[in-house]
């Protein structure tokens, strides 16, 4: 196999991984999205972002994207007062996880567009590797 397709398909498939791990994090986030803290005025889950990073492949030198440190997402949880909620604080406040759902599915199109445009580089280089092998067997 040319360097060049190895190249591709090594590069390609490492953006397949780091989108998979970027929307297993976005669900994450959307499944907890609406969950309050185990005990009275306590924290609830806090939204986590995705971070990239590139990395040298030395065995085709060439850099490829991996997931980076997932990190907290910083910003303010919701606060709604409910003083029958069983998670609410001595005021009668409960906080809920800073995830916005909207800003999280519009992340998830982003992560499977990106996901979707790797796939079509490895089926390309698919094609092109079978052409190739096609004109050399004639």
């Amino acid at each position: 196999m040319s360097m060049d397709f190895m190249k591709s398909l090594t590069i390609a498939a490492s953006g397949l991984r780091a989108q998979m791990g970027r929307m297993r994090i976005i669900t994450e986030n959307i499944a907890n999205a609406d969950s309050v803290a185990t005990t009275p005025g306590g924290d609830p889950y806090r939204r986590r972002i995705v971070t990239f990073t590139d990395e040298l492949d030395r065995s085709i030198g060439a850099d490829v994207v991996t997931l980076g440190r997932v990190q907290p997402d910083p910003s303010d949880f919701l606060v709604r007062h409910e003083p029958g909620n069983p998670a609410a604080n001595a005021q009668g406040d409960v906080k809920y996880p800073n995830v916005n759902t909207l800003v999280e599915l519009t992340d998830l199109r982003d992560a499977q567009r990106s996901y979707e445009a790797n796939l079509n580089v490895v089926t390309a280089t698919r094609k092109m590797l079978q052409l190739t092998i096609d004109i050399l067997k004639s």
